[in-house]
């Protein structure tokens, strides 16, 4: 992380809103995981137009989840930098239950996405794994397991799995050999009753 950069940022309505868009999302989490660039090179990387791409970024930019990176660029070429490692909802009941529409549609178009980005995350994987090394192979990890919780050790659980992931977060140096960005899914759900 760098010193500019929080860890994470927590939505609130407006926040959310600006957003809640696929295009936005995927450009926020290029510039996550792939540091600073233009338009014109995020354009190249996720087969969008250029005028497209500059419009979202500048919405990003509005909505404060990126800003423009005073150390690079010209005139003529901006670059953007992410503002925050992820995002958070502090109480996603407060969104779930909110009677404003608007707000109610782009809760529903984040929370799609963010699951075809992990469907998308994963099928990436299953297609690629045999072009990793033995090691990385025999490393990665598919599990799902049903358990009978109250809504209380649901958040629980989901609390202490987050605080196990954090423990991670700055094990590993970015230069050492063999560490590579590990993307971690955690979806924690009441199964319909039967």
């Amino acid at each position: 992380m760098t010193e500019h950069q929080p860890a994470v940022r927590s939505l609130d309505a407006r926040s959310l809103r600006g957003l809640a868009h696929p295009l936005r999302m995927r450009l926020l989490a290029a510039l996550r995981e792939g540091g600073p660039a233009t338009a014109t090179k995020l354009a190249a990387r996720l087969g969008e137009s250029s005028a497209s791409v500059s419009y979202h970024l500048r919405q990003l930019g509005v909505h404060g989840f990126i800003t423009e990176d005073p150390d690079r660029g010209t005139a003529r070429e901006r670059w953007w930098r992410a503002e925050h490692r992820g995002h958070r909802f502090d109480r996603l009941e407060d969104f779930l239950e909110n009677p404003d529409p608007d707000v109610r549609g782009a809760m529903d178009v984040f929370l799609k996405e963010v699951a075809a980005v992990h469907a998308r995350e994963l099928g990436g994987w299953l297609a690629s794994s045999g072009d990793w090394p033995e090691e990385w192979r025999r490393s990665w990890d598919m599990s799902d397991f049903n358990l009978r919780l109250t809504p209380e050790l649901a958040r629980e659980l989901a609390g202490r799995a987050h605080e196990l992931v954090q423990s991670f977060r700055d094990r590993v140096a970015a230069d050492e050999d063999g560490a590579v960005p590990v993307r971690i899914h955690l979806h924690a759900f009441p199964l319909p009753k039967s």
